[in-house]
């Protein structure tokens, strides 16, 4: 009688089951793909004075501490004329690492009188050697390794801010 039991049991189990080898219950829940995309419209975009003309930066917008902390952290990639846009909570000399981030950047410092304060060329990636350039600064743009130098943007020159988001303390 006892392994009838047993077998009602498990033909019962069985039948309850949806097949799966997973436990659903334990699965994260997917990732919201909406939390951190920019609202319709033109993106915002940076442009830098050069001896060529102006240049022109894609970015993306980071003002909250935590996502200050993370900035390019874990990024396989920037796509050429792509960057991220720190908007600092005062201007500072701030300093910079490199810890978890995977791609060489440049950071270029941006005072609030609206000038590059300083440019960090190629700075090494998974390091947490500090990166700074001495003079206080708002902005920080960080964009490819490299970018800077390829487009002749150097310390004094013009920066203007197009599209940005509002709400966000601008010059």
């Amino acid at each position: 009688m006892r392994s009838l039991v047993l077998v009602l049991v498990a033909v019962a189990c069985a039948a309850c089951s949806n097949g799966s080898k997973r436990d659903d219950a334990a699965m994260p829940a997917p990732p919201d793909k909406t939390a951190d995309k920019p609202a319709a419209g033109p993106a915002p975009r940076v442009h830098l004075e050069t001896p060529k003309g102006e240049v022109a930066v894609t970015v993306e917008i980071v003002a909250t501490q935590p996502k200050i902390e993370k900035g390019m952290m874990f990024r396989e990639h920037l796509a050429p004329d792509a960057g991220m846009l720190f908007f600092m909570s005062r201007e500072h000399e701030w300093s910079f690492y490199m810890r978890n981030t995977l791609i060489p950047l440049d950071m270029i410092f941006i005072a609030k009188d609206m000038t590059v304060a300083g440019i960090v060329h190629k700075a090494e990636p998974r390091t947490e050697t500090l990166r700074k350039v001495g003079k206080p600064s708002l902005y920080v743009l960080e964009v490819n390794g490299g970018w800077s130098e390829a487009h002749q943007v150097a310390p004094g020159a013009k920066v203007r801010f197009e599209h940005m988001p509002p709400g966000l303390p601008t010059p």
